[in-house]
């Protein structure tokens, strides 16, 4: 994810960190280097004169538009979605910490449950960005946890079960009211709907053909336009086709990016911090001092 400072509207004009433009930099050239080209050659191709004007671009320039704005769209409620849902884990686990903490008996030890809680945050971002299943789990679970975890296939599921297990334990034990630890069960219920909404999003991507339309028409689009434009605009071509270019790219390469919000392109959300945050948290729940809070790089990436 990208944080950084607005800069000064000067200064926004040539920012290249936390931009999109290294990714359609030999498009923009190419579609650019291919208006030089055609005005050199008075619009014609071996020969012959392409005869189009400015009107079917303006249409087409429309109807793209708003095609490109659907795709943003869904691809941004997909991101915004899963943005909640991360929310939604860091209100839970402090929910479900807080009850440990209050209506348990004195004598209960919580820090091994609060530990696991953020063994689940990890698992959860190693399943969605498919890092190995134990990765920073060690010293929060116990290694024969770590053994069944090293070869689950949904570890996230399986650390919720070790979850709702510690409450069943507590309950028969008497050191928690039943009428109470069925009040735990809430939170311990939020998590597996966080769980099962990123898997439905990360499982689930934007129908491929729909990327494909899109991907056609806007390439197709930019490299007609020149003959469509030079008859009326003669040098000035080149700078309008990259205008445009540039426009039409880039929101294809945003869409693209966020489409698949636990990625690790820039432009996607920082697990990485989201679960340090909730850890830092939990800890301080406990009465132990959080860790330093994640910064971002030297390109404003935190990821």
């Amino acid at each position: 994810m990208i944080v950084r400072p607005r800069p000064h509207w000067l200064h926004l004009l040539f920012v290249r960190h936390g931009s999109i433009l290294y990714r359609i930099f030999p498009q923009l050239v190419f579609t650019t280097g291919l208006a030089c080209v055609i005005v050199l050659a008075h619009g014609q191709l071996f020969h012959w004169k392409v005869t189009l004007t400015s009107s079917p671009f303006s249409l087409m320039g429309v109807s793209l538009a708003i095609f490109l704005g659907f795709r943003i769209n869904a691809s941004y409620d997909r991101y915004w979605e899963a943005r909640k849902l991360w929310g939604r884990l860091l209100i839970e686990a402090r929910n479900l910490t807080r009850q440990a903490l209050t209506l348990t008996s004195a004598d209960v030890d919580v820090h091994g449950f609060a530990l696991t809680q953020i063994a689940f945050v990890r698992a959860l971002r190693n399943q969605l960005r498919g890092r190995p299943q134990i990765e920073g789990l060690h010293g929060l679970i116990s290694a024969e946890r770590l053994q069944r975890l090293a070869v689950a296939r949904f570890a996230p599921s399986l650390v919720l079960l070790w979850l709702s297990e510690w409450v069943r334990d507590r309950r028969v034990r008497g050191e928690i009211d039943p009428i109470l630890a069925q009040r735990m069960e809430t939170p311990l219920g939020g998590f597996s709907d966080v769980l099962g909404g990123c898997e439905r999003i990360a499982s689930t991507p934007l129908p491929f053909t729909y990327s494909v339309i899109l991907h056609r028409t806007v390439y197709l689009y930019c490299m007609m336009l020149p003959f469509g434009l030079v008859d009326g605009i003669g040098l000035m071509t080149p700078v309008v086709v990259a205008f445009v270019s540039y426009t039409f790219f880039a929101l294809e390469a945003l869409s693209d990016e966020i489409e698949e919000p636990f990625g690790n392109m820039p432009n996607d959300l920082a697990l990485d911090a989201m679960s340090a945050g909730i850890e830092a948290s939990l800890r301080e729940m406990l009465g132990e001092v959080p860790a330093p809070v994640m910064l971002p790089d030297a390109h404003y990436i935190l990821s």
